[in-house]
């Protein structure tokens, strides 16, 4: 897949021993740490879609720790080489992945897995109740070509 301009992955090491695991998400010395600003968990239930919403100055650092969720990034960005694209991506327990995204990208997910997923979101900057860096657009608005619906095939 190619990626959207802006979007990077880095595969987590799950390191296994008799006591549990242990799996670095982000790293101060890591080449696509941007800077932090805090880290929060939220979480999603099963069947939910939260999307679509974007940052004009944060990026945003994903990592599900529980369950599995469906990450859909898309880039509306008029002066992007990747404008039009699209990226999916499935992580969570049966897939560790950090999906790093810039500024400027719709971003939004859906928790399918049965149980409800946790996700850990590093970001660069701290979110300012007065002046929130939080821009929405609906799940399902026709702007965004995208199918939250689970299919078979």
């Amino acid at each position: 897949m190619e990626l959207i301009q802006g979007v990077k992955v880095k595969e987590l090491k799950v390191i296994p021993d008799q006591r549990g695991r242990l799996m670095e998400m982000l790293r101060s010395d890591d080449e696509i740490f941007a800077g932090f600003g805090q880290v929060y968990l939220t979480t999603t239930l099963p069947g939910v879609v939260k999307a679509w919403h974007l940052h004009k100055k944060q990026t945003d650092n994903i990592v599900c720790v529980a369950g599995m969720i469906r990450l859909g990034v898309y880039d509306d960005r008029p002066d992007s080489p990747t404008s039009g694209q699209a990226n999916q991506f499935f992580l969570g327990v049966h897939a560790p992945l950090l999906v790093q995204i810039a500024p400027g990208l719709y971003h939004g997910w859906k928790c399918i897995s049965p149980d409800e997923a946790l996700i850990v979101n590093t970001v660069s900057r701290p979110y300012n109740p007065d002046q929130p860096d939080e821009y929405r657009l609906p799940p399902h608005d026709s702007h965004i070509p995208w199918d939250w619906s689970t299919t078979d095939s």
